[in-house]
């Protein structure tokens, strides 16, 4: 055979092997197609059957909950309609009630109506009753009036007024007795707390003064000091802020300075160049600006160590600060800062012993002369510009209000600012505390007497004790014992409000009466 033969019979043979393939195939999908259709009416034969059974079910239980639901609602409707004839019973009730009541209201008002008429007819009787007394009375009056020689307004005057001399002499007295009662307990009570604070506290007894006058060695020494046409003495002034006076006094230059700080800073600025010898502008700026750094840091260590010696917590820098300007300042040549400090642990110790929180009234002690150190810079009361500079830095109320009260400038919300009040009294008026020039002595006795003196009935008047105590005699026709009394009353409240003062005044009014008679 020929190559194309073999060719084509090949080819008839792959078209024939292609044509049985496609068969089969066709043969395969049919079957598939078949089971595929069969599975499928099985499938929705299944689900038909399960739709069904679905749908008995739900028809039962939708016919069970609409039996539920008919009960419920038959029970419903049988509940209403028992409480709709409990209701009808009720109000057929009520209606018998009211009209029950209706008729004896009815039956009352008749009644009412009836007494209006015999209480009408009863009121007419007393009208006339009452005038028949008024004129009664009348005639009495007239008749005593006759018979006094006086009218009854005229007497009535005379009753009311001595009902008034005997209420007033008896409330004086019973005040009297009520104050001396109420001092008794209070005294005692006072004695015994500031006796153990003062036993726990010992503080010095010893004041401190200082000095703005500069010892020098020489007379030479003050040319040096004023310089070349007064140039040293301007370039101190105007490095320390202090005036130098340089008069006739021998051996000693004044320094003055209404700041303490600025002046201690002149003085120990001027010592140094003294003991140096080298005085000249260049100098004395160099001796300045050192000594001005060894007094603030003087000054914040001072305050570190008053927090220390009191115990208290941290304090803001500017308080600590401001603690450390109070050492150079002084009252009445007492120290603040020593007085602060021994304020603190006196009201500490009273404190303790009523029961306070210590913390806070030491902290007002230690705090509540603070506005001294910048009171100057500051107008206001010292109380109240240290109570400000205390509420800016975070100090609690109670502590505010101590320091702002301790003067009276604030009313006192708490004890604190009533116990700080007389712990500074303790510590101004014990011994050796505070010294005041004779000139300012001798006015403050001055005034103490004159004050006593504008009183009526006052006939003389004598401050002993140091003026700590005010000796007042009256005239005992003019004046009894009750009114003895509101009279110190009234002398101890002029000299709290016209008279500055350390410590306390005792007012004591001296009433006496001498009956003399003599046997012939």
């Amino acid at each position: 055979m020929t190559d194309w033969k073999m060719t084509l019979v090949y080819a008839s043979l792959v078209a024939s092997g292609a044509v049985l393939y496609w068969l089969f195939l066709k043969l395969r999908a049919s079957r598939a197609r078949e089971a595929a259709r069969r599975e499928a009416a099985d499938i929705l034969s299944k689900a038909q059957s399960e739709g069904e059974a679905i749908v008995r079910d739900s028809r039962l239980a939708a016919n069970e909950q609409a039996l539920k639901l008919v009960e419920e609602t038959e029970k419903t409707f049988a509940a209403r309609r028992v409480r709709h004839a409990d209701l009808e019973r009720r109000l057929d009730e009520r209606e018998a009630l009211i009209n029950t009541q209706l008729q004896r209201l009815d039956e009352g008002e008749k009644r009412i109506e009836e007494q209006k008429l015999f209480l009408q007819t009863k009121l007419e009787e007393c009208h006339a009753a009452e005038e028949k007394a008024l004129e009664h009375e009348r005639r009495n009056r007239e008749n005593l009036e006759k018979l006094a020689g006086m009218s009854g307004s005229e007497a009535r005057d005379i009753v009311l007024k001595k009902a008034e001399q005997e209420a007033a002499r008896d409330g004086q007295a019973l005040a009297g007795a009520i104050i001396e009662k109420a001092r008794a307990e209070a005294t005692e009570r006072a004695r015994h707390i500031l006796s153990i604070a003062i036993q726990r506290y010992a503080g010095e007894h010893t004041f401190q003064s200082t000095t703005t006058a500069v010892a020098l060695a020489g007379e030479d020494i003050k040319g040096r000091i004023i310089g070349r046409e007064g140039r040293n003495i301007r370039a101190f002034e105007a490095a320390t802020g202090v005036t130098v006076l340089i008069d006739d006094t021998p051996g000693a230059v004044l320094l003055s300075g209404f700041d303490p700080v600025r002046r201690e800073i002149a003085r120990e600025s001027m010592v140094r160049l003294i003991n140096d010898g080298r005085i000249h502008p260049t100098r004395i700026e160099e001796i300045v600006s050192q000594v001005t750094q060894e007094t603030h840091a003087l000054i914040q260590r001072l305050g570190e160590e008053a927090v220390q010696r009191v115990g208290v917590g941290p304090l803001a820098p500017e308080l600590v600060t401001a603690l450390g300007r109070l050492h150079f300042r002084h009252s009445y040549s007492q120290n603040i800062l020593e007085h602060s400090v021994e304020v603190a642990h006196l009201v500490g110790l009273m404190a303790a012993e009523l029961g306070l929180d210590v913390a806070a009234a030491k902290r007002a002690g230690l705090l509540h002369d603070i506005g001294k150190a910048v009171s100057h810079e500051i107008e206001g009361p010292h109380a109240v510009v240290g109570a400000e500079m205390l509420r800016r830095n975070g100090e609690c109320e109670a502590v505010v209000n101590g320091v702002a009260s301790h003067h009276n400038d604030v009313s006192p919300v708490g004890p604190l600012g009533i116990l700080v009040s007389a712990a500074d009294a303790i510590s101004a008026s014990r011994p050796g505390a505070r010294s005041e020039s004779m000139t300012t002595y001798l006015k403050r006795i001055e005034d103490l007497e004159k004050i006593a003196q504008t009183f009526p009935g006052v006939e003389k008047t004598f401050a002993v004790h140091a003026g700590r105590e005010l000796r007042v005699f009256v005239q005992p026709e003019a004046i009894d014992d009750p009114q003895a009394l509101a009279l110190a009353r009234s002398i101890t409240q002029k000299i709290e409000a016209e008279l500055q003062y350390p410590g306390q005044i005792k007012v004591v009014v001296i009433r006496e009466t001498r009956c003399v008679e003599l046997a012939k």
